[in-house]
């Protein structure tokens, strides 16, 4: 029968570092028997069963004839105090594919099962360790690529957004109160006083919006963005996509049809993680491999998040830069190699740079990031966009669909306050946003969409 994530009573094991080779491997196990069960593989078992939590024990893994597996430090956990609340050990053997199997194999055969992904941060939010939105954030965090998306993850794992939340629950759980208060009156006497909750029902209603705005900025700093160089060939889009990831990545020639087929980097743009690709550019040619890097480029271009339009400043508009502009409206216009005496002056729109000496770059970077984050919201200093009322960000479009809903269901509470409507009504609303902020902490999380979270966490977390 399956494994699943509500069997709670099994031991689990899995390999908690990468594969590959280095110079440890870490084995992480849980459950209520971990402690034993390890010890039967375990060549101190007294020591290990001994061992308050906190604390290491060195020894050998043993196989199944008894013999050595490898050398090992074992850090023993004893819930509630461990990450999952239940009793654990992490393993620290040698680096390498062939040392990590061999132990993983050898607790197989006293009966720990292969962990699920996300399982040990399952049980550590079963087990009230971390709430919902806590735990997400142990997989954002695993998964951030620039220093500000792991800095934004942390703000979340370290409670920011789980305290805002509680924050709005306790003002909401308040309204609730008086709500029912109300209702224990007569009709004509139930909206006498409530309408002064009216701006503490706002606060809370513009709270859950402001939050769920936070989505993009938080979203784009997680997953990242793809940006395009397009243009005519010799624009110089080579040597901007050089500039932009300060080394020699792509060939830069006087010939016309260098490159032919895209070429992608990974950029971090002011702690934004961006995928800059430098696609082939684009003229009349009967070479059909050039052609066909063209076709691909165009595909490129229409599937990334920005294009970055480059002409030469020397040569000027063609028709085929109309033609392509007409169809990327929201491509940004990059004037390059303004550095050349012969130069045109910048048209009116356009971003004047110099791929060469770097001239104009500061200003293409703010452009991008601006493009980037759209209707984000504004930025403070640095990369990081301004956040939520707290000064936290969400980058879940889980947790940005309960805010919406929130946020609408308190909407519906104003208006029915401001008509007179029947205090019923106001409090179904009430209790409708505080089940859909439930929705972020965990407390009304349906089974499937727990199971869909934490099936993307990597194994061994």
């Amino acid at each position: 029968m399956a494994s699943s994530y509500l069997d709670m009573e099994d031991d689990i094991a899995a390999l908690a570092t990468p594969q590959g080779q280095g110079a440890l491997a870490v084995v992480r196990v849980c459950g209520p028997g971990s402690v034993v069960r390890m010890a039967r593989a375990f060549s101190r078992p007294e020591a290990l069963q001994a061992a308050p939590g906190h604390t290491a024990v060195v020894g050998h893994v043993l196989g199944a004839d008894g013999a050595a597996v490898d050398e090992a430090v074992l850090l023993v956990f004893k819930g509630p105090a461990s990450y999952t609340g239940q009793d654990g050990v992490d393993l620290s053997c040698h680096g390498g594919p062939a040392s990590a199997t061999r132990v993983l194999a050898a607790l197989e055969i006293v009966g720990f099962r292969p962990a699920l992904p996300g399982e040990f941060t399952f049980r550590a939010f079963a087990g009230g360790k971390l709430d919902l939105a806590r735990a997400e954030a142990v997989g954002e965090l695993v998964a951030a690529r620039t220093v500000a998306a792991q800095a934004d993850a942390l703000a979340r794992l370290s409670g920011g957004l789980s305290r805002e939340i509680e924050s709005i629950k306790t003002e909401l759980v308040r309204l609730a109160a008086a709500c029912a208060l109300r209702l224990d009156y007569g009709d004509d006497e139930a909206h006498e006083g409530f309408d002064e909750e009216l701006p503490a029902l706002s606060n809370c209603r513009k709270d859950c919006s402001d939050l769920a705005a936070t989505f993009a900025v938080g979203r784009l700093l997680q997953d990242g963005a793809s940006i395009a160089a397009a243009g005519r060939t010799n624009a110089g889009k080579s040597s901007l996509f050089n500039r932009l990831l300060r080394e020699e990545r792509a060939i830069v020639s006087e010939f016309h049809g260098t490159t032919r087929d895209y070429v992608e980097a990974a950029l971090d743009l002011d702690g934004i993680p961006v995928r800059l690709l430098d696609t082939a550019g684009v003229r009349q040619t009967d070479d059909p491999v050039e052609a066909e890097g063209m076709r691909r480029s165009r595909l490129v271009a229409s599937g990334a998040d920005l294009v970055l339009y480059v002409v030469d400043a020397i040569v000027g508009l063609f028709p085929e830069d109309e033609s392509f502009l007409a169809a990327h409206p929201g491509a940004l216009r990059v004037w390059n190699k303004i550095d050349s005496p012969r130069a045109f002056p910048a048209p009116e729109g356009w971003l004047a740079v110099s791929a060469e000496t770097g001239a104009g770059e500061p200003w293409l970077i703010a452009a991008i990031k601006a493009a980037l984050l759209g209707h984000a919201g504004p930025t403070v200093s640095g990369a990081s966009p301004s956040a939520g009322p707290a000064g936290v960000r969400i980058s879940s479009a889980r947790q940005k669909a309960a805010l919406i809903k929130a946020a609408s269901a308190l909407g519906d509470a104003e208006s029915a306050i401001k008509s007179r409507e029947s205090l019923d009504m106001v409090a179904v609303d009430l209790s409708a946003a505080l089940s859909a902020l439930g929705e972020i902490s965990g407390e009304t999380t349906p089974e499937d969409i727990l199971d869909s979270l934490f099936s993307n966490f990597c194994v061994g977390k």
